[in-house]
């Protein structure tokens, strides 16, 4: 990890966000971005310096924007990290999934109040477009307050397609944080069996990683995938969520618009997406 993108409104859950950007930049010496992007009623890149007088309060929140941005720069450098902020003008056509591709971040870390409803904008892009575009990593800082380094990692996948590239993702940070993953399976209705038949495809699919040690292994069957994970963080210590995006077929393609309001919206706890 070498380049971490945070993407702030600076909200609360933002700000949480962004501290927790800096502990993990810190802990793999990355490089962080700190991207703020405000929307204008003109185009405010090709304006005339003459005619921004007419809009005071855009300039307004410019100010404030900078000033933000540039108290977080001071946060990230008081840590020793090398860090960027970026102030991004947005008259309807800015993005930040663009902002990122163009900058290659291999990292994303934000966040989201949307346990009290829909997912919130994070001003130009929401985040359950980021969740399921973003090219890199990313993690959804929620209402609970932050436990890092993370100490318990669930990983949840039907594990029937080859999930080894995303779980090398989590295996990182886990490493970093001396963490436990604890590899958990879910069975719905249409797919409930005996929890040793559960197991198995975990069981197989450790057999990749036989550098993994401290982890362990669920099945719970449940009626959908979003009760199980709140069944399980109800029942064990848990500090961040891990999930891969993206598929055709199981649970890869848990991120229909049900389930992906459903876990990054309503959980409480970070989530960390990967696509496969």
């Amino acid at each position: 990890m070498k380049n971490i993108l945070v993407p702030t409104d600076f909200s609360e859950n933002c700000i949480k966000a962004a501290h927790l950007g800096i502990k993990v930049a810190k802990l793999y010496k990355a490089e962080i971005h700190f991207l703020h992007l405000l929307k204008t009623p003109v185009d405010w890149v090709k304006l005339d310096k003459q005619k921004e007088n007419r809009y005071p309060e855009t300039l307004k929140k410019i100010g404030i924007a900078r000033a933000a941005l540039r108290e977080l720069e001071r946060t990230a450098e008081r840590e020793g990290l090398k860090c960027r902020r970026f102030l991004q003008f947005d008259a309807g056509q800015g993005d930040i999934l663009d902002h990122s591709n163009h900058y290659h971040h291999d990292f994303i870390i934000t966040g989201s109040s949307g346990t009290k409803g829909v997912i919130r904008e994070i001003t130009g892009s929401n985040v359950e477009e980021i969740v399921r575009k973003a090219n890199a990593p990313v993690i959804v800082v929620k209402d609970e307050p932050v436990s890092f380094p993370f100490k318990d990692i669930v990983f949840v996948s039907d594990f029937k397609e080859d999930v080894s590239r995303p779980f090398q993702e989590v295996q990182s940070i886990a490493e970093k944080c001396d963490a436990k993953i604890h590899l958990l399976r879910i069975n719905t209705e249409t797919d409930f069996n005996s929890i040793e038949q559960g197991l198995n495809p975990i069981k197989e699919f450790l057999q990749k990683f036989p550098s993994v040690k401290n982890y362990g292994m669920a099945v719970y069957n449940e009626p959908s995938v979003e009760t199980g994970i709140n069944t399980f963080v109800e029942q064990q210590p848990t500090d961040l969520i891990a999930m891969v995006t993206h598929g055709k077929t199981g649970f890869l393609s848990l991120f229909s618009k049900g389930i992906a309001e459903g876990v990054t919206n309503h959980s409480t706890l970070p989530v960390m997406t990967i696509h496969i």
